[in-house]
């Protein structure tokens, strides 16, 4: 999750060559967020995995996704697991170790190195507002599906702690300029160019901060943030410190995934 972003590939790939700001923000958020279920076991509650399914993942990142997952893995005949970013998919690898039914592999969603009708669900978490040929991208999910496949996919919402952040530093035009290529509120429309059935799920969220050392942090996992990076810690501490209140920072959360059939 971040604060603004290119769709540019190259800009993609900058930002996520190596897994350590990604591990920053997936931390941050284990330790603040107020829903305890977590978001990545609320989009695996809504999966329908059933025995011999073959699957892929568009955009992997860390594997997180799976980590502690056995029994849902060991459902799956094939588990391909993709990202843009070779560096990712060796942290995954590191992560997960080699298993029979696990594939790791380089793709893109835009030009998709995989047969038409091989895959039985495909997953795409926090990922699609990167693509620059969205429609081209959705196409292609729809072609490697199975006819009955179903396709998961999730994406943050246009009214995030993002935006709050962005109010209390005064960010706007190019300081602020939040990616919204793809978002809960306007998803819906863009995944009907690929399909007809599409339901949107909203996960119910937000955040209590009670460090701001670690709101700072999370801060400079950002390379699309450099106005407030920019800045003197100190001045940001400030800034920070000033929406304090009894002892924690509250900010919004906006997040969700929709299935499509």
């Amino acid at each position: 999750m971040q604060i603004g972003s290119s769709n540019d590939s190259a800009a993609v790939k900058a930002q996520y060559a190596t897994s350590k700001g990604l591990d920053i923000r997936i931390t941050f958020h284990e330790k603040y967020s107020v829903n305890k279920q977590g978001y990545g076991n609320w989009l695996k509650s809504h999966y329908d995995f059933h025995e011999g399914m073959k699957v892929l993942e568009l955009g992997c990142g860390t594997g997180s996704l799976w980590l502690g997952e056995d029994e849902l893995i060991s459902k799956c005949e094939k588990l391909v697991l993709s990202d843009l970013s070779e560096g990712m998919l060796e942290t995954t690898k590191n992560n997960l170790g080699e298993r029979e039914n696990i594939e790791y592999q380089v793709a893109d969603i835009q030009n998709l190195p995989f047969e038409d009708s091989s895959f039985d669900a495909v997953i795409a978490n926090a990922m699609l507002y990167h693509v620059p040929d969205l429609n081209k991208g959705l196409k292609e999910v729809r072609r490697v599906l199975k006819d009955g496949g179903v396709f998961y996919c999730s994406t943050l919402g246009e009214n995030n702690f993002t935006d709050k952040l962005a109010e209390w530093f005064r960010l706007c035009g190019e300081d602020f300029n939040p990616n919204h290529n793809f978002t809960m509120q306007n998803g819906a429309e863009k995944l009907h160019v690929a399909f007809d059935d599409v339901t949107p799920l909203f996960y119910e969220d937000s955040l209590h901060i009670t460090e701001i050392e670690d709101l700072v942090g999370y801060l400079k996992s950002l390379t699309t943030f450099k106005a407030v990076l920019d800045l003197p810690e100190k001045k940001i501490k400030d800034i920070l410190s000033e929406h304090v209140k009894d002892g924690a920072i509250d900010l919004p959360k906006d997040y969700g995934m929709f299935i499509c059939r």
